[in-house]
């Protein structure tokens, strides 16, 4: 027996008054995740729908058409009420209007309920210090969850300019699956490449104005350098979250549309070996995480490698 019919036959099927529930069911139901808010929405449809549709039985059953009338038409406006129900309440709703001394409602002016209730997305701000002498502008904060899986971010395109021999930006957050386009806009050629494995890569040397892409599939840090100057030197985060953002130069960050629920918050600085971790619960509109300061554990370079990871040949000019 399908839901719909099942309810049709409890609320219309004989049976004493005293078996059945009252006009009100208190409906408890604690909502702490997105799944929760989804799943009390469907509760609170099907819980008006059968008050609805006992009571407006109830009424018309003791003779009281006026109440049985007015039930039975605001189930009648409940927006995608089953065809079932509405075969079967229709005929006792015009019935009960008529001998109520009205006129029947042959269909509904409005939908009783409005669009499902969206989810409640949050702001997340925090502080992040440390990073040595470079400060802790720049680091990389990003969210996952800790109460269920931490959603695909979506591929997105950004840039790396090279510009007075110097990355621009020096450090730049990414989700999985990003593609950066490094441009070089200097009048001398540059050759783009990192040794982070498994993220390494090599574009090879090219001229002022052309830019190659590097599409980034792994989390973690890569670092970027260029064969021909070691004044170069930068770093690209890639984080498998869609929740991140870079901290300020006082160390303020803030990420946006984040969906209620339990999370651990990560930093990651380039100075840091390892990023720093803190638990977050995600339960207002507005949420300030714990402070965080990031790692600089990373050992300075004694070198600048090169494509082969070796020392630089000075002699050579690079």
């Amino acid at each position: 027996m399908g839901t719909v019919t099942w309810m049709l036959a409890l609320a219309l099927g004989a049976g004493p008054v005293k078996d059945w529930p009252g006009e009100e069911v208190p409906l408890p139901l604690a909502v702490r995740t997105p799944e929760d808010l989804a799943f009390k929405a469907v509760v609170e449809r099907r819980y008006l729908e059968f008050n609805l549709l006992s009571s407006g039985k109830l009424a018309y059953d003791r003779g009281d058409m006026a109440t049985a009338a007015d039930r039975f038409e605001r189930l009648l406006a409940i927006r995608d009420l089953s065809p079932e129900v509405a075969a079967v309440v229709r005929p006792l709703a015009e019935n009960a209007r008529r001998r109520a001394g009205g006129s029947p409602v042959a269909e509904p002016e409005a939908p009783l309920l409005a669009a499902p209730p969206q989810p409640v997305l949050a702001t997340v701000k925090g502080q992040v210090a440390g990073g040595g002498s470079v400060g802790p502008g720049g680091t990389v904060v990003w969210l996952t969850r800790t109460d269920g899986p931490t959603p695909r971010p979506k591929a997105i395109e950004r840039t790396v300019v090279q510009r007075g021999k110097q990355f621009i930006p020096r450090v730049l957050a990414v989700p999985v699956g990003a593609t950066v386009h490094f441009r070089n806009d200097d009048e001398v050629f540059h050759n783009v490449f990192s040794l982070s494995r498994p993220n390494d890569f090599d574009l090879g040397l090219y001229r002022s104005g052309e830019a190659r892409d590097r599409t980034f599939r792994t989390p973690g840090p890569v670092n970027l350098l260029c064969n021909i100057h070691t004044s170069m030197v930068a770093y690209v985060y890639v984080v498998d979250s869609p929740y991140y953002a870079q901290a300020d130069d006082r160390g303020s960050w803030t990420v946006k549309n984040v969906p209620l629920g339990e999370y651990q918050v990560h930093a990651w600085h380039e100075s840091s070996l390892e990023p720093v971790r803190r638990a977050v619960s995600v339960q207002a509109e507005t949420v300030t995480a714990p402070r965080l300061t990031a790692n600089s554990d990373r050992p300075p370079m004694t070198f600048v490698p090169d494509k082969a990871g070796k020392p630089r040949q000075t002699q050579l000019g690079y």
